[in-house]
């Protein structure tokens, strides 16, 4: 059985890196925009058994149960790596061969890209691996079996992730995609997004609030 698992957290501490450009409210509309983004992308696959949020968030609970979405309740949160992998274990007492992760700042994602990184599963332990915008991190990883080794999310985590996969002797694929590539975390983020998400409900927001005027100012 695949799943796919999407961590989230208090959305009342998003995005802290942009703390200089957008207040405390705009910040965590744009996370719950993306959020949004994020969720109706999963919503549409169709190479995916049962799609999950672990989380502590009323609020991500609410729009899960509404998309019908298995929920994991955690009591609380340390770390990106630790929901992930929380979650996982208890996907597979449910029964998950494999666990695709997702975050939940892709502005741009789109069902297809999430059927893309399923496509490329294998039978037996294998991972894939799409890496961020530069290069370092790790914006989706799909592991099989789920607990095949323990996350590393955070600066430089690609590498990390590679060098457990080598450990475990499992296939390991590395895949480019560009909408997948894009989170939302630094100012540097915003300005492509702005370049490359037109016509979208973010880029939208970001436009009415006049973001390119405050990255410039």
């Amino acid at each position: 059985m695949r799943y796919l698992l999407i961590p989230v957290k208090d959305l009342a501490c998003a995005k802290q890196r942009l703390s200089g450009l957008l207040t405390k409210e705009e910040r965590t509309q744009l996370a719950w925009m993306m959020l949004e983004t994020t969720f109706a992308a999963a919503a549409g696959i169709n190479k995916i058994d049962r799609l999950a949020v672990v989380t502590l968030y009323p609020p991500a609970i609410s729009l899960a149960q509404k998309y019908g979405m298995d929920v994991i309740h955690e009591t609380a949160q340390s770390s990106e790596s630790a929901s992930v992998d929380f979650g996982s274990h208890e996907l597979i007492k449910r029964g998950a061969t494999s666990v695709l992760r997702l975050p939940i700042d892709l502005p741009l994602v789109k069902t297809e890209d999430l059927e893309s990184i399923l496509g490329h599963g294998k039978t037996g332990p294998h991972v894939v691996l799409v890496p961020s915008r530069d290069g370092t991190g790790t914006n989706a990883i799909l592991r099989s079996p789920p607990d095949l080794f323990p996350s590393h999310f955070g600066p430089g985590s690609l590498s990390l992730h590679l060098l457990e996969a080598e450990k475990t002797g499992a296939e390991c694929e590395v895949i480019h995609l560009p909408r997948i590539a894009l989170d939302i975390d630094e100012p540097a983020d915003l300005k492509v997004m702005m370049e490359q998400g037109k016509g979208t409900a973010v880029w939208e927001v970001l436009r009415e609030w006049r973001i390119i005027e405050r990255l410039d100012s």
